[in-house]
């Protein structure tokens, strides 16, 4: 017989200089009079820093009694499966917390309280909330920008209102003395020890009963279905390919030159715009009248000069003109000489702020020079009318700035270069973008095909909708299918640009999809899956059409009822058939076992 017990929060008041206070826990199972043969053990979920604390004992003699004290609620956040776990083998859960420490107790109550309620599931586990603490009585400063109000103290009525939510037994323990270790919390832990010990005695009497009642013939076990193959996602290479488009200055439509025009840098107006609205404003995207500040302004007139080229003349096919890139003159000669450096800082995600720095470091070697040039790269970056600090340009802060900014230049002529016609609508995009993303477009607008030198560019087999999502996955890097259908759609058409990601995230959706799938509704729904697998096949997704055969032989009673079961191939049906669930041994030796049944005219409570 054995007894667990979960114990969840931290009892010491995190502003406290007395950190060698014993845990509540180990107050208990060392004082106790009960206690015997105590050992302990650290889980090894972090060097230095475990997750929870493991202690053995004994009980009432011969009972063994478990523990599990997590001192940390981030068990909740970083391993939600362990956390589940350990409350669904619980036969006691404890929840800690200081009476004067109001921030972790809001925490508590805001993010994991729910998270103990949905991982208990309507269980009757009974719940100890422990107030652990004398309360002080400073009084809390109001300012709103001061942090000591986290000494602000957690009142009585606050504790009962959280033990409510819970249907938990709400004790107050002042100090960790004899008295409310073994008397008061002690007396309640063993309560609830004895009563979880006395329902499992009469679950296993009732199950042996049971048992003695059906002992003449038991029914067919039924295996668990074979598992389903896991389909991993592809990580995402979205800032790569905006890096590699830098290298090969592809599509380039704008040239860096220093006043002396002796050297140039190649860029791209649409990626440089979704980073910067000086380049905005350089560009024509904005006029000053919509920047609002009058920093940012200032720096576009004094930095940049933009040279107006000459008028080029049509290309002999007919197609769009030619055009030069246009010509920007860096008037600081100090800033062009780091230009290469901050562009492929911006083309790798603009979040690399330390790496910048350092670069910009060794190449001036100068410490005036580098803050006059990080600061000119801030005011490039900035927000028009906000405040700019090196902290709004660390790593943290603007790592997912493409997936933002480029949304903006999505479905918009403003700077397309290139327009798709399909379904007698026109879709306006920009090659740059749809160079860097996709390889097939990058041979196809750079290659010796008719799109290279056409503005207008036809699209066949695609809705107008697929078409729309996949663009916008090849600009934003995320995509969201509304249903199954769309998304083996938008798979056929990242099948047939090769964009394998895309594909995959489809391929994962889907999947996702019926999964979820409760069986009614999997048997009433006129989704073809057949047709699904089909179409998975014929584009080539491997991954999927193995899952969905795995996916029909798993609900075989369901889909061998359905007419498009008919519709499967001669090689598919065989694999059903082998993988199906349940088996035909087993509907054979339930059929056996229910004529015994019915012969010897007996009822068993297992059927």
């Amino acid at each position: 017989r054995s007894v667990n017990i979960v114990a969840f929060g931290n009892e010491r008041d995190g502003f406290s200089e007395d950190n060698q206070q014993p845990s509540l826990i180990w107050s208990y199972l060392g004082r106790s009079a009960l206690i015997s043969q105590i050992d302990s053990s650290l889980s090894a979920s972090h060097v230095g820093n475990p997750v929870f604390t493991e202690y053995q004992a004994c009980v009432f003699g011969n009972v063994r009694l478990v523990v599990h004290d997590c001192p940390v609620w981030d068990i909740f956040d970083s391993d939600w499966y362990t956390s589940c776990r350990l409350i669904g083998g619980a036969d006691i859960i404890v929840i800690k917390y200081s009476v004067n420490d109001k921030t972790s107790f809001q925490e508590l109550k805001d993010s994991y309280v729910p998270m103990v309620k949905k991982a208990l599931n309507h269980c009757s586990v009974p719940v100890i909330i422990s107030a652990i603490g004398a309360r002080k009585n400073g009084v809390p400063c109001t300012c709103p920008l001061c942090t000591s109000d986290r000494r602000s103290c957690v009142t009585t009525s606050e504790g009962v209102q959280l033990a409510k939510e819970l249907g938990a037994t709400y004790l107050e323990l002042h100090t960790l003395n004899d008295f409310y270790i073994q008397k008061y919390f002690g007396g309640v832990l063993e309560y609830f020890m004895i009563q979880s010990l006395n329902q499992k005695s009469s679950e296993k009497m009732k199950k042996r009963k049971k048992t003695q009642k059906c002992h003449r013939v038991q029914p067919p076990q039924l295996e668990q279905p074979e598992k389903m193959p896991i389909l991993k996602g592809e990580a995402s290479h979205y800032n790569a390919d905006l890096h590699n488009l830098l290298c090969c200055c592809q599509c380039a439509d704008v040239a860096f030159c220093p006043e002396d025009l002796s050297t140039a840098v190649e860029a791209h107006k649409v990626i440089l715009c979704s980073v910067s609205h000086l380049f905005m404003l350089l560009f024509g995207v904005k006029s000053p009248s919509d920047v609002h500040d009058a920093a940012v302004v200032q720096l576009a007139q004094s930095l940049f000069a933009v040279e107006a080229g000459d008028p080029v003349p049509m290309s002999p096919q007919g197609g769009p003109p030619c055009v030069p890139p246009v010509r920007v003159v860096v008037k600081d000669s100090v800033f062009c000489s780091c230009l290469p450096d901050i562009l492929h800082f911006i083309y790798s995600g603009a979040f690399q702020w330390e790496r910048l720095e350092e670069d910009i470091k060794k190449k001036l070697k100068d410490p005036e020079k580098t803050e006059h040039v990080l600061e000119k790269v801030k005011c490039i970056l900035k927000t028009p009318g906000k405040l700019n600090s090196v902290k709004d340009c660390r790593s943290h802060q603007m790592k997912r700035l493409y997936n933002t900014s480029l949304r903006l230049f999505f479905n918009t002529p403003v700077l397309a270069d290139v327009i798709f016609k399909i379904q007698g609508a026109t879709v306006p995009a920009h090659r740059a973008v749809l160079v860097a993303r996709c390889e097939v477009m990058a041979a196809m607008f750079n290659g010796n095909y008719l799109e290279a030198n056409s503005v207008l560019v036809p699209v066949y087999g695609v809705s107008k909708d697929t078409f729309l999502s996949f663009l916008e996955y090849l600009y934003t890097d995320s995509c969201c299918p509304a249903s199954i259908l769309q998304a083996m759609s938008l798979l056929i058409c990242a099948e047939m640009y090769q964009v394998m990601r895309l594909q995959h995230i489809c391929e994962l959706y889907i999947i996702t999809q019926l999964q979820s799938m409760p069986s009614r509704e999997l048997a009433s729904t006129s989704l073809s899956i057949v047709s699904l697998l089909k179409k998975a096949k014929f584009h080539n997704s491997d991954c999927l059409s193995t899952w969905l055969l795995h996916f029909i032989a798993t609900n075989y009673l369901i889909f061998s009822q359905k007419p498009e079961f008919q519709e499967l191939s001669v090689e598919e049906r065989n694999f059903v058939e082998m993988h199906r669930w349940p088996s035909n041994l087993y509907l054979k030796q339930l059929a056996e076992y229910r004529n015994y049944i019915h012969s010897q005219k007996c009822h068993c409570t297992v059927m």
